[in-house]
């Protein structure tokens, strides 16, 4: 009975040679042609596929077994959805606004201001956010920030200060008086701190003591007030000021040069007409 098997095999083995060799180059099978071949393939192994194989090489039947096995326990065909939902745009908006106008938040800080307003996210999806939108991490944000970023970002909490001059007609002659004045940057308002023909150190430093007190200070409100490096702005002015809660911030030429331009300065013609506003 062995022998005969063995003699079956070698006939159906060399005529599927024969028939093999009459046939194209390439035979396209079936998906459950495959499926046969693979089922026997695997049975038989590797070695035995060597010698009766000529539909396809070994590796290939037994990479279409690997195949049946993958399609068993895949389950992608019974999802409602291809992997996790998208972060919908008004949360992807949000995140990059908060990154952008606090540039010391990381992504913990973001995930959690988010979590308080009902968006729960995880602070890689907050990562993947900011570099789809080419925003740095905190610490680089922080490094790069520009003047510009700077002075939208504290709008309403910063004041600028400055000086201009009247001459005014006096029976001795022309007179010179300055006048200090405040500047809220978001509303463009302009509040006269004092006008004096001296302004000596004594004289600015109860210009700042009326500017932060508690009920009629001007600048009560504000956390910065921006200034040129006049000397007339004296340690004892800027001491004061951070006792009341204001940082003073000192301007270069060209720092005080754009502030000028970003803030559309108004002109105090509108107060005392024919004087420039800055110098």
């Amino acid at each position: 009975m062995n022998q005969e098997l063995l003699l079956q095999n070698e006939h159906l083995a060399a005529e599927s040679r024969v028939l093999r060799g009459r046939l194209p180059a390439r035979l396209r099978l079936s998906d459950s042609e495959r499926c046969t071949l693979a089922e026997i393939g695997k049975r038989l192994g590797r070695k035995a596929l060597e010698k009766v194989a000529c539909v396809a090489k070994p590796n290939t039947i037994l990479a279409w077994y690997r195949g049946l096995i993958a399609r068993k326990f895949d389950g992608s065909q019974s999802r409602s959805y291809p992997g996790r939902p998208r972060i919908s745009a008004e949360v992807e908006e949000l995140v990059v606004r908060f990154a952008r106008e606090n540039s010391g938040w990381g992504y913990d800080r973001i995930a959690g201001a988010l979590a308080n307003l009902g968006h729960h996210i995880s602070d890689e999806t907050v990562g993947n956010i900011l570099r789809r939108n080419n925003v740095a991490p905190a610490p680089k944000r922080s490094q790069t920030t520009t003047w510009r970023e700077f002075i939208r970002r504290h709008m309403d909490v910063l004041a600028g200060t400055d000086f201009f001059t009247v001459e005014v007609l006096t029976w001795r002659g022309l007179v010179t008086y300055y006048v200090l004045f405040f500047l809220h940057l978001e509303s463009r308002r302009v509040t006269l701190g004092g006008i004096t023909r001296h302004p000596t150190e004594a004289w600015m430093t109860q210009m700042a003591r009326n500017a932060v007190d508690d009920e009629s200070g001007y600048l009560r409100r504000h956390h910065y007030v921006l200034h040129d490096r006049d000397t007339k702005f004296c340690a004892d002015f800027r001491k004061t000021l951070a006792t009341g809660g204001v940082k003073c911030l000192r301007l270069r030429r060209i720092w005080k040069q754009q502030l000028v331009r970003f803030t559309l300065v108004i002109p105090l013609a509108v107060i005392m007409p024919h004087q420039s506003v800055l110098r």
